[in-house]
């Protein structure tokens, strides 16, 4: 990825390792080359890709170019940098955890909003990875997911909640086997803009990335793309403008529930990605957006928080099922809007 510590360094010198390459598809339009690139590459502006392409540190097929160079079927793009790729180490860091169980073959952490779950790109420390390696020796890692021990599933950065870490080979493995067949158990506290008819129901509708833009998952209504999607969804509370509402997954797609939520017309409050940033229901009045705005400082996120996490434990066979709190931010605006619909 383009990093501006990248692009400043070293420049003068000769050797270049290459960190991405992207062979366009055979039916590709023509679209400008920093165009093309910042819809591929997630958490990366058009003015870094801009940057990297005047500085030559992109090549289309092994030529140098420039930024408004249009891209054509089968071209062969290749990012590189003076610096070798990242590799899978794990930096260990002393980083508290909020552990809610633990024994011999697992554990149970609510994780903070803001903590990313695996190091990547621009977080390649500070990562719940980072400080699981840590306070945890020689965790599990699946097959083609090094870098990442103790992980069978994640949750956003900006997503609050529960997470079930594995410690052994056998708990990893049976944990997987339940999240492949669906049988885990997830539901979601989310607030969302406005309030959904009927208040309780199913969306059975495919997801999966934009084919405008990478970082932005989309729904497939008509199934011909994407992947098999199902959110059950019910409002707990009706404030008129928002509503508080529990999502619960039976299957686990990568942003499912902004995505769908966003899909009936009821994006998550203040996610900046799927346009929950804005005020979607409500009055015109500058009062109003005021009370938004502020409500938005408040929760300078996604207001969506993994609330429960039921399983079979892997060695008991037994089901265990964990509950969390709402986070201070997430109760802190859910009580702004219940005192302004009360009062207004």
């Amino acid at each position: 990825m383009l990093d501006e510590d990248q692009l400043s360094e070293n420049e003068d010198e000769d050797l270049l390792f290459e960190h991405h390459r992207i062979v366009c598809d055979p039916g590709q339009g023509l679209v400008r080359l920093d165009k093309f690139l910042t819809d591929r590459l997630p958490n990366v502006t058009r003015t870094k890709i801009q940057k990297g392409i005047d500085e030559g540190f992109v090549s289309v097929n092994d030529k140098p170019i420039k930024s408004n160079y249009r891209v054509h079927p089968n071209d062969v793009i290749i990012i590189s940098f003076p610096e070798p790729p990242r590799d899978t180490e794990v930096i260990p860091e002393n980083i508290p955890l909020n552990i809610v169980y633990e024994d011999d073959s697992l554990l149970v952490i609510n994780k903070p909003a803001g903590m990313v779950v695996h190091p990547a790109y621009q977080n390649w420390t500070g990562t719940l990875v980072n400080a699981l390696a840590f306070h945890f020796q020689n965790l599990p890692q699946m097959p083609g997911n090094e870098g990442k021990p103790g992980l069978v599933h994640r949750i956003d950065k900006d997503t609050s909640g529960l997470l079930v870490i594995a410690k052994t080979e056998k708990a990893m493995t049976a944990l997987a086997r339940q999240f492949f067949d669906h049988t885990i158990e997830r539901t979601y506290n989310a607030l969302v803009w406005g309030v959904p008819d009927p208040p309780e129901a199913t969306i059975n509708v495919h997801v999966g990335r934009s084919p405008k833009d990478r970082r932005i998952t989309v729904a497939f209504p008509e199934g011909n793309s994407g992947r098999h999607a199902v959110t059950h969804y019910k409002v707990l509370k009706d404030l008129r403008y928002v509503s508080l509402v529990e999502c619960k997954l039976e299957t686990g797609r990568t942003h499912q529930i902004r995505a769908h939520m966003k899909y009936i017309g009821h994006p998550l409050f203040n996610d900046s990605m799927y346009g929950g940033d804005q005020i979607v229901k409500g009055t015109v009045f500058s009062k109003y957006r005021q009370f938004v705005e502020n409500c938005f400082k408040l929760i300078p996120r996604q207001a969506l928080h993994a609330k429960t996490l039921g399983f079979i434990h892997p060695v008991t066979r037994e089901f265990m099922q964990f509950d969390s709190e709402l986070p201070e931010d997430f109760l802190a605006v859910l009580s702004k809007w219940e005192n302004y619909v009360q009062f207004n």
